[in-house]
């Protein structure tokens, strides 16, 4: 709480510093050509041109200020534009005109109290031609890019919170999708050890202990959307473990890899996903099994992966909860640079494909 506090007041000091060293460079800037007019024209000598250099600056200074103080009191800059467009244009011809009335004083102060002339105070004060004009022009100029660098300041904080609630959102999706991910692996293993509980208890024990230690694994690595394909392969490693104390020789697990792909980075469970779906709806399905066929490859600056197993596609039996979750993590993941596809190579095999971009060690290559 108390750095937040402390945040906000430098931010704070930060900007107000910046406000008064464009307030003096900028009326300083704007008031050299009167002090240029007086001293060339009007003879005024040094020192009373740089006292009217000052009061030129301070009488800039002064008007916006007091804008300012105004517009932020009543809160102006959170008007929508047509709002404070309607309330600008008096407010810009009111402060011309004061303008006016401040600098036809200080004229007739300097000729009549200074130069010892006789000047009428009426024709003075009224005097407008092309003073009006002038204030016009700066007071316009000043308040607009005013209210143009707030206007970008609020919509440069806008985007950052739009970007913040744009990434708060995206990790809320991923830890949903990985919340219905671990309960369905779950539910498909305990079915798998159920029916050896019955056929053979010594192995289904061991199918437990496999099970806890891909549980454990999972646990670790709940908080990463990514992990490597060497850790992902070690996981489906286990997994086909498992499934081959149901299966036996009926399940074969063929991978086909480059080692220098296995830093590479990709959704955790993602390659698990695919192999469990192959064995689902392609090797349980046929009486003799058969080899589900692991390739993982670097085309370009992605990395493809493709699951080839045994088996009849067929869609509404491969668009379950697992493969769903799986094509919304990577469009979520990769903001849809990322693709996945299922369809049939032949009537006897299925071809499951992922294509990602690839990443390694959280830097994209």
């Amino acid at each position: 709480m108390r750095m937040s506090i402390s945040t906000k007041t430098l931010k704070s000091n930060t900007t107000t510093s910046l406000y008064w060293k464009c307030q003096l460079i900028g009326w300083s800037i704007v008031s050299v050509y009167w002090a240029y007019t007086v001293y060339t024209r009007d003879n005024y000598g040094i020192l009373y041109t740089l006292l009217n250099y000052a009061l030129d600056i301070s009488i800039g200074v002064f008007l916006t200020h007091m804008y300012r103080r105004f517009a932020l009191k009543a809160k102006w800059s959170s008007l929508p534009i047509k709002k404070l467009l309607i309330c600008l244009v008096p407010t810009i011809i009111l402060l011309a005109v004061l303008y006016v009335l401040i600098n036809n004083l200080k004229w007739y102060a300097y000729w009549t109290f200074i130069a010892g002339e006789d000047k009428n105070f009426f024709e003075a004060i009224i005097y407008w031609d092309p003073i009006l004009l002038t204030g016009l022009r700066l007071m316009s100029i000043w308040i607009l890019a005013y209210h143009l660098y707030h206007y970008y300041q609020k919509e440069v904080v806008t985007a950052k919170e739009n970007a913040k609630l744009s990434l708060l959102i995206k990790q809320t999706q991923l830890d949903n999708l990985t919340a219905q991910l671990n309960p369905h692996f779950l539910f498909n293993s305990l079915n798998s050890i159920k029916s050896l509980v019955i056929e053979n208890p010594n192995v289904a024990r061991r199918a437990i202990d496999l099970l806890s230690d891909l549980l454990r694994s999972s646990l670790y690595e709940k908080d990463n959307d990514l992990i490597t394909i060497k850790q992902e392969l070690s996981l489906v490693n286990d997994y086909i473990e498992l499934e081959k104390l149901r299966f036996e020789e009926r399940l074969k697990l063929k991978t086909t890899i480059n080692d220098a792909l296995k830093s590479v980075k990709i959704p955790s469970l993602s390659i698990q996903l695919l192999v469990e779906n192959a064995i689902k709806h392609g090797i349980d399905l046929k009486i003799g099994g058969g080899v589900i066929m692991l390739t993982i490859q670097k085309i370009e600056n992605n990395i493809v992966i493709k699951v080839e197993n045994p088996g009849i596609f067929k869609a509404n039996k491969n668009s379950g909860l697992g493969l769903k979750n799986l094509r919304q993590r990577l469009d979520i993941q990769y903001k849809g640079k990322a693709s996945f596809s299922l369809k049939e190579i032949d009537k006897e095999r299925v071809l499951a494909e992922i294509t990602i971009p690839i990443t390694i060690e959280n830097e994209p290559v």
